[in-house]
């Protein structure tokens, strides 16, 4: 089953792709002008990996979380996907993410990160259906 995680954030919307369900790879990270140009953009990838199944971040936990899920539900169904969606604790992934790049790369906003922290996330998700 193809696969898609996604790490949504105010600038940048980390993306990962699985097509085995086995080997995950980062992918170029959606620049966020705005959330319907965001959602029409990564409709779009979507769309041309054939992506069946998306897997969304969503920090449990902490103070925000409640309004954290409802903004990052509100941008999911601005998505025109047909497939279907789950949720995954995001919890720590972009420090872990950070933290397997450290030395590679210094203070450098072009997505990498969200895209290796997206790729946790699916990491995560197919690790707790494998169980």
């Amino acid at each position: 089953m193809k696969m898609m995680a996604i790490d949504v954030g105010l600038k940048r919307i980390g993306v990962a792709y699985s097509a085995d369900g086995k080997i995950v790879t980062p992918l170029k990270a959606v620049l966020r002008k705005n959330r319907n140009q965001a959602a029409s953009e990564l409709g779009k990838l979507l769309e041309e990996w054939g992506v069946q199944k998306l897997v969304v971040g969503i920090p449990l936990g902490g103070s925000s979380e409640a309004e954290m899920k409802r903004r990052i539900e509100h941008f999911i169904s601005l998505l025109e996907f047909e497939g279907e969606v789950v949720f995954q604790d995001e919890s720590g992934t972009s420090k872990e993410a950070k933290e397997l790049i450290k030395g590679e790369m210094r203070h450098i906003k072009d997505g990498r990160i969200d895209s290796i922290a997206a790729m946790l996330i699916l990491e995560r998700f197919l690790a707790t259906i494998k169980l």
